[in-house]
């Protein structure tokens, strides 16, 4: 093995390990945050205060608060920002795909028994994917449709399924699985870059001189957050798909991979409302169904 063989090698393990661990920081946060956001008693007749809750964790009490303004100037400085965790999931992760795929995207990337096309063309069309992806889903998040529920959840749907079976045509089927993931990661991440972050920042300055800060960007910032909460599930699955040969290599992967992506959005999204106390165990119990009714369909039509 010569030595940037081994180099590339030892930069894969490490990249994978830190990615896999921001990664986990990441979907925390997100789990913990939408947690209280349900969770907080809003019940209070308070001018500045706009939920309360408490928290055990390792033997100790802990009160939280949230505000409806910001807190005195001295406590901005110390304000914590979660941001590095999803940065840094990120930058693995681009780093990974120049690593491992990219650099050997005739085998990786190329499979000529779903289609023939070279390698450049190959990292070409992954990059195009991932950034017409994100402009048509941040047009989306900016339009009228946001403004209703069913309708978005529909059309992020058929931009799933559209991504799904596209990409299954194009690339080889594992990382056309990837590229799914990828283009949610992306999506996740920009979600934060270019919203969340952006908008944190723009009130963290008003309050700073002392003005009041535009309630619509802790809207924006925290419609954006949920829409990451809500795609964490799917992630993970593509994360590990590697592991999942009889899914990835059926013939109708891109179909299973659409399944998988209801599946995961319904049980997240009991656990959303658990966290409101709305026990809606039917939901759950839909979810589980599905995946079982789904692991019969593929056992009947298997390769």
């Amino acid at each position: 093995m010569d030595i940037l063989t081994y180099t590339l090698k030892w930069s894969e393990v490490i990249l994978r390990w830190g990615h896999v661990l921001f990664a986990i920081l990441w979907v925390g946060n997100s789990f913990l945050f939408n947690y209280l956001d349900n969770k907080l008693n809003k019940k209070i007749t308070s001018r500045d205060i706009d939920g309360e809750g408490y928290l055990m964790h390792s033997g100790f009490f802990y009160k939280l608060t949230r505000l409806k303004k910001s807190p005195e100037s001295i406590y901005l400085k110390q304000l914590v920002i979660f941001k590095w965790q999803s940065y840094l999931t990120f930058v693995t992760g681009i780093l990974l795909l120049f690593v491992i795929y990219y650099y050997n995207a005739g085998v990786l990337m190329v499979d000529k028994r779903v289609f023939v096309i070279s390698p450049t063309t190959a990292i070409l069309y992954s990059v195009l994917s991932m950034l017409i992806s994100w402009l048509v889903y941040d047009y989306l998040c900016k339009s009228d449709l946001i403004k209703n529920d069913f309708l978005f959840v529909s059309a992020m749907l058929i931009l799933l399924t559209a991504l799904s079976f596209g990409l299954t045509k194009i690339f080889g089927p594992k990382f056309a699985f990837l590229s799914v993931g990828l283009i949610i990661g992306t999506n996740m991440f920009a979600n934060v870059f270019t919203v969340i972050i952006p908008n944190q920042m723009n009130i963290i300055n008003s309050s700073k001189r002392s003005k009041k800060f535009d309630m619509s960007l802790s809207l924006a910032a925290k419609q954006r957050s949920i829409h990451n909460n809500y795609s964490t599930f799917l992630v993970l699955f593509i994360m590990l798909s590697g592991h999942f040969s009889f899914l990835v290599y059926h013939k109708y992967n891109w179909l299973i991979l659409v399944a998988i992506g209801i599946i995961s959005g319904i049980a997240r999204h009991y656990f959303n409302l658990r966290g409101r106390n709305i026990h809606r165990l039917n939901i759950l119990y839909t979810s589980i169904v599905a995946l079982i009714i789904l692991a019969a369909i593929i056992f009947i039509f298997k390769n």
